[in-house]
């Protein structure tokens, strides 16, 4: 395993937040809103975040935001996302935590050259797991 870090998800107002958090925390912000994103989306999500991360020296945070009219409940807004060294890691951890709990987002290829999933596990956390396609 590579890396295990934070990723919160917010109901449109991930930029505000991860903004705040580099205020507070320092480091580099980096914000991918869904138009800039080579995927279909909503017209009314243009301007949200699919993708955010702030990063200083080895600590990543990562957030984005919900599509629009997606529920979001305040404190089940996170998930532990795990970074894998192989394709191979990454299948047997997935397959452990979802073991009793729920695959929300089968492990697949993904637009942004990774290979991912989610899984939320027998205790109500979720989880977001990731291999580099080029690792396999």
């Amino acid at each position: 395993m590579k890396e295990i870090a934070s990723y919160l998800t917010f109901d449109g107002d991930c930029r505000q937040a991860m903004e705040f958090y580099k205020q507070c925390l320092g480091g580099e912000l980096y914000l991918m809103p869904f138009s800039d994103a080579k995927m279909e989306y909503p017209p009314e999500a243009k301007d949200r975040i699919v993708h955010a991360s702030l990063k200083k020296g080895n600590v990543t945070m990562m957030a984005s935001d919900t599509l629009p009219g997606m529920p979001l409940q305040r404190g089940n807004n996170f998930s532990l996302f795990v970074e894998c060294e192989s394709i191979e890691e990454e299948q047997k951890l997935f397959t452990s935590i979802a073991d009793e709990g729920k695959v929300t987002m089968p492990l697949q290829d993904t637009f942004w050259g990774a290979h991912f999933g989610m899984a939320t596990d027998r205790f109500g956390i979720n989880w977001m797991f990731t291999c580099e396609k080029s690792k396999s």
